[in-house]
């Protein structure tokens, strides 16, 4: 399994993240993939990637909630980072509209900078939505010429928002949410082709259940494939298989 979507490089993590790593591999897991969320997170990220290098992959990239009135200076001091060290997708970017609207403005031209850099360098991007689909569908759709692939992470919409996003040629990272009682996963998941499908955590977030409020870590994928599986009516190993072919693709692995 590839967890495509984890913040192991954290401070949540300090204190035992190589037992993480170690309990990750135990549980099958091949690759942690690690989006970058601000100027602060990018050391970290690094660090963690040099320590694990044959299992750690880093991305580059401003998240929308890190996106404030410096965001040209932000944007053009992570964009130095691709000529110094090799990435495998822009990310984690996106819009979020849950908690604050005061920087949509430049949330988006964020958006649309990072979405021009990975043309120009042929990356995948991984990108963030909260309270804010419609927004970023519209963006995508006027930027996509062809060549922009990548993925919807955390994915917790309805069934036509997914076709939405499939027929952009993006794929669905699915996590934790899908474990959720009221998230209504159940319904949309049976419904979803497993060609655009990835799995991820989004650790420390968001841990299934049973292990929900509690912090998340990769090897919590294995939780993730089985409920999947269950929602599908499928083999987990057929699952396993088609999801990791899909990350591989998808980033170069």
């Amino acid at each position: 399994m590839i967890d495509t979507h984890a913040h192991i490089y954290a401070e949540e993590f300090d204190a035992d993240r190589d037992d993480v790593v170690q309990r990750a591999l135990a549980a099958g897991i091949e690759n942690i993939l690690l989006p970058n969320i601000d100027l602060a997170s990018i050391e970290p990220m690094l660090a963690t990637e040099a320590a694990y290098p044959s299992i750690c992959r880093s991305m580059m990239g401003l998240h929308p909630c890190y996106v404030d009135g410096n965001v040209k200076d932000t944007l053009k001091e992570i964009q130095g980072w691709f000529d110094k060290h090799h990435f495998i997708a822009v990310g984690e970017i996106g819009i979020d509209l849950y908690w604050d609207k005061t920087y949509k403005a430049e949330q988006e031209y964020a958006f649309i900078t990072q979405l021009n850099w990975a043309k120009e360098r042929n990356l995948p991007v991984v990108i963030h939505t909260r309270n804010s689909i419609e927004q970023t569908l519209s963006l995508l759709k006027k930027e996509q010429d062809g060549t922009l692939k990548g993925v919807f992470h955390c994915f917790g919409g309805n069934l036509e928002e997914a076709k939405a996003i499939n027929g952009l040629g993006f794929h669905l990272g699915i996590g934790g949410v899908s474990t959720f009682k009221n998230a209504g996963m159940d319904k949309v998941i049976p419904e979803l082709d497993v060609k655009w499908l990835l799995l991820e955590t989004d650790c420390p977030y968001l841990a299934p259940v049973p292990h929900r409020g509690k912090r998340n870590e990769p090897a919590y994928t294995a939780l993730i494939v089985d409920r999947m599986a269950q929602y599908k009516e499928t083999d987990r190993e057929s699952l396993i298989a088609m999801t990791t072919r899909n990350a591989k693709a998808l980033f170069s692995l």
